[in-house]
């Protein structure tokens, strides 16, 4: 009767050490899996990109408008937001307005170097435009841009999958709209200095907790100085 038992029992015990052996080469091949992580399929990448713009020059004009000096003014918002960059006029050369090009190239570089565009970074090229009846000046500059490659790669079917894995696109989107977010491309590199302390604001918070009385501290506001050179939007 003993032997008998014996017999049946061996082929269950093989049986279970088949399927723990099994499942240990299944946790096996998880834990080896490649690494899933959507900021290393779509990085963000720095490249220097040429921010243009084209000013149109009439035959009769040899100073910059109004309207084409407020334009220049929104060009250089984030003209040196990360580092000083050289500044390029294109001046028409061979055109019916290459003449008025000059002199409004001439006021246009005033104008730049007034509005914080160091001399030393600004030059003057011409460039042909034969032919050409009212060839335009063209400004330039070069600056970082973070970019993510293009979005929509799905080399696989979504549902035809056993993996517990992200799907190729994954994240992709995400990455995109931080890219085009930040203000300054050169965050993505590492964190800034840490700056001083406001002593004025952190004065009226202190001052309002303790329930002072003090005409200059509005509640809920921040001092001026704060207001003109912080990123933050109050």
């Amino acid at each position: 009767m003993f032997l008998f038992q014996a017999k049946k029992a061996a082929p269950i015990l093989v049986v279970a050490a088949g399927l723990l052996s099994g499942c240990a080469g299944r946790d096996s091949v998880t834990v080896g899996a490649v690494p899933d992580d959507y900021r290393t399929r779509h990085p963000i990448v720095l490249r220097e990109t040429e921010k243009t713009l084209d000013i149109p020059v009439r035959i009769l004009s040899h100073r910059l408008s109004p309207q084409q000096k407020a334009t220049v003014e929104a060009f250089l918002e984030d003209y040196g937001d990360s580092g000083p960059s050289v500044m390029t006029i294109l001046v028409p050369e061979g055109s019916a307005n290459s003449g008025a090009a000059k002199g409004v190239a001439d006021d246009l570089a005033a104008f730049l170097q007034r509005r914080g565009v160091s001399k030393g970074y600004l030059q003057i090229l011409p460039y042909d435009a034969s032919g050409e009846v009212t060839a335009p000046i063209r400004l330039s500059y070069g600056k970082l841009s973070a970019s993510v490659e293009p979005c929509g790669r799905w080399p696989d079917d979504m549902l035809n999958t056993y993996q517990n894995r992200n799907y190729a696109n994954f994240g992709c989107s995400y990455q995109y709209n931080l890219a085009a977010q930040v203000a300054n491309p050169m965050d993505f590199l590492g964190p800034r200095k840490q700056t001083t302390i406001d002593a004025e604001n952190r004065t009226g918070v202190i001052e309002r907790y303790r329930g002072v009385p003090e005409p200059q501290y509005k509640a809920g506001q921040v001092s001026d100085a704060v207001r003109e050179n912080s990123e933050v939007f109050y």
